[in-house]
Parts: C-alpha cells; structure tokens; sequence
C-alpha cells in the first residue's frame, strides 16, 4: 500500500470514527448495537455494505460520499445499523429479495428522518417525507414487514421504483444471502433489540420522534409462532390399530418361533395408545377483513398440519363453521375428500360485523346434541376485532391471526394466540385433497 492509500485509509477509519461518535451521542441506547458491529476496509468493492456483524467500506467511494455530502456516512452508519437492529438480513432467501431490499430501506430511513438528528440530515429528505407520507396513508405502521406486504399487493412501475431506490437506497445488500455460520444469530440481535426498546423509555420522556423506532422495534422482538407446536394442543389420545413397539419383547418372541415349532412365546400386542386428532372445530370469520384466498389457504395449512399419519386419526368429526355477527353455516368434514371439496367449491358466506360468541354458543349445542364424543379444541381464524365470549369452554381455543396488529384487544386469558404471515400462507397452493 504506498503512502497516497495509506492516507486515504487513515482519513475513511476517521471519518467512520467520527459517525460513530455522533450517532452514539444522540441515540446512547444504541451503544450495545453499536459495539457488535465491526468495520472492515474493501477496497474497490464501490459500496457500503453488512453480514450482521462485519461492515465492509471502500474507503475511496466513503470519501468521495463524503464530498458529496458531509453528513451521508453518519446516515449510512446508522442506515446498516438499524438494519441489524431490525434483523433485516434474517429471512432473507425465502423472500422476493428485491421487493424485501426496498421496504427494508425505506423503514430505516423512516425511522432516520423522524428521529431528526442534527448530523444525519440530507439534502433529499423533504423528497424523501413526502413519498413516506403517502405510503403511511396505505399502510399504517412502516415496519419492513408491512411495506413489503404492501409492495407485494401494489406492484411498482418501474419508474417508481427506480425513484424510491434513489431516495432511500444507502448500502447493499448482497451479503444478506444466508451462510453456514453466522457469527452474530438472529437471537443475539433480538435480545440487543429487546435492551434497546427497554432503554428507549427514558429517552422518549425527553424527545419525541421514536414512535416508528418503537414500532419496528416491536415488530424485531415479537414473538414468532410455531403453528405446527400449537397445533399439538388438539391431540387426543385414543386406540389406534397397531404393533406397540415400546412394550413387546421381540427377544421371547422369537425364541419362540425357533424353539417351539413356529410357535411364539408372546403375541404382539395388536392395540397402543396415540395422540391423535379426533374431533376438532375451525372457525371462520368473514367479515369484510378476512379474504377468501387467504381463509382458504388458513384451512389447507391446518389441515396439512393435522391430517399427517402421526397426528391424525382415519375417522374425523370437523366442523368449518362460518360466522361474522351470526353462525352462516357449518360444513362437516370426515375425510379427506370431503375438504377437498370444501376448499375446491365451497364460498365463504357473511360479510358482516364480527361477533366471537354465537360460534362458540353453537358448539355447545352440538355438544349438547351429541354431535361431539370428545371436543378438543377450536381454531378461530379472524382478523381480532370482534367480541370475545366471557366464559371460558372445556376445550382448547386458539385465535389465529394474520399478520401482527398493535391495535388488537388482547384474546382472553384462557385461550391461546397464533400470528401468521401472510407470506406463510400465500406458499399453501396446493389443493390437500389431492396430497
């Protein structure tokens, strides 16, 4: 390296030292997230970029940026930092990655521009606001989750997404892509995420402006669902033809057979005790908020779920009922071919306010009626404005969600809550009767 790189070297680690210390300044909650990040030169590469750990410059494109605009290091560093801090880079293969590149960035650069910092402010920002203004109207919360959602639905002209790339665009993302090992894990990030959202509270007293920061913060520590793990609550354990390996002796058995002409010691034991679903209730919401491409591929992911050979008995008692402010109907399924039909013809019925107690005043009347031997639970699928019943019943209710909603009630306490994506359910195309 001769003397004229060793400069520019020496003027890029100083210029990044001194974004550091502005941003740690103003926003001092970010000192943990701040430490795990280490800067690396490459040369040559023309770009910021980050793993969630490591952060690579070109210390000849961060001077010329520098020239540019004085104050675009500070942002960028705070642009790749909140992208760690967001866990943006987790995910990242099993999404449409350029729809995901542009929503990621347009949510830390909200974040950025409301918290206003006296050393990150650029010359496009008022540009940049007003576009940010009109997706607010669409969509409400700007976490990277929601705006990807809403790009999905809302296709960009080509046009306007080469203008939202040239406001919000700071570093690339190409290291994102997932590897063997990860030297920071997406766990490691949720916890320095969970800090910070605590430490913020004190720093909220005295500024404004950390609404959205708390908001995508929010969206980083939620907890994630494992809807098949849930989904074990509604095994019953009932008699199910088969060997049960656990309790026969294989070792007599077959002395048996080899000492006593073909005879054996112990017959194999014919029945065993599983854990299998039975009987089962799934609920539909269809009120206006609740599409019928997204309820069908609710019902196609649960029922893959629960009709696998180890959860699922051959004989079933499953009832779709759809209601809104009042039951609408109730479809019995006994089989396979049965839902396949459901799902292939039947139309989802209501449309109206959203009500949670006649489902489930309806069920006791078929438990009443006989129509149940041993109801173990019911999945409600709704989009959570309604009301809930008081009464807690003598089977399992989980209320299932699309997508996170901070303005939902709380569910009762006696009943379980599931969040899924609507990316999750978007993937269930396949038709389960022909599975």
């Amino acid at each position: 390296m001769d003397q004229n790189d060793k400069k520019i070297s020496a003027l890029a680690r100083q210029i990044l030292g001194l974004a550091h210390d502005d941003i740690l300044i103003h926003l001092r909650f970010f000192d943990t997230a701040l430490a795990e990040l280490r800067w690396q030169e490459k040369a040559g590469s023309g770009c910021l970029a980050t793993d969630g750990r490591n952060c690579f410059y070109d210390p000849v494109f961060l001077l010329q940026e520098y020239k540019r605009e004085p104050n675009l290091i500070a942002r960028s560093y705070l642009h790749l930092l909140l992208h760690c801090i967001f866990a943006h880079s987790f995910g990242y293969d099993k999404l449409e990655t350029d729809l995901w590149d542009l929503a990621a960035d347009i949510a830390v650069e909200n974040v950025i521009l409301e918290l206003k910092l006296p050393g990150v402010a650029l010359k496009r920002d008022e540009d940049a606001l007003r576009k940010i203004r009109v997706l607010k109207e669409d969509v409400g919360a700007l976490t990277a989750e929601r705006i990807y959602r809403y790009l999905r639905h809302n296709p960009l002209t080509i046009g306007e997404r080469e203008e939202l790339q040239g406001l919000f665009f700071r570093d690339v993302h190409t290291l994102w892509r997932p590897r063997e090992e990860l030297e920071i894990t997406m766990e490691q990030w949720k916890k320095i995420s969970e800090r910070i959202k605590a430490d913020l509270k004190s720093f909220t007293k005295a500024k404004s402006g950390a609404r959205t920061l708390e908001q995508n913060l929010e969206e980083t520590t939620r907890d994630r669902y494992d809807y098949t793990q849930i989904l074990q609550k509604f095994t019953v354990t009932g008699e199910d033809i088969t060997v049960n390996d656990e309790e026969f002796d294989y070792v007599y058995y077959t002395y048996g057979l080899e000492h006593y002409g073909n005879l054996p010691l112990i017959e194999p034991l014919e029945y065993k005790e599983t854990k299998k679903v039975r009987e089962f209730v799934i609920a539909i919401d269809t009120s206006a908020s609740c599409r019928g491409p997204i309820v069908k591929a609710f019902l196609q992911k649960t029922y893959s779920i629960l009709k696998g050979s180890e959860n699922f008995f051959h004989k079933i008692n499953v009832h779709i009922i759809q209601c809104d402010n009042e039951v609408q109907s109730d479809t019995k399924i006994t089989g396979d071919e049965d839902f396949g039909k459901f799902v292939k013809y039947g139309k989802l019925n209501g449309f109206g306010a959203t009500d949670f107690r006649p489902v489930f005043s309806y069920v006791e009347k078929l438990k009443d009626q006989g129509e149940f031997e041993n109801l173990k639970g019911l999945i409600y699928f709704t989009d959570g404005y309604g009301i809930y019943p008081e009464r807690m019943p003598d089977y399992d209710v989980i209320f299932a969600f699309l997508d996170e909603d901070e303005n939902r009630a709380p569910v009762p306490p006696w009943s379980m809550k599931v969040v899924l994506e609507s990316e999750e359910l978007e993937q269930e195309e396949t038709d389960p009767g022909e599975r």
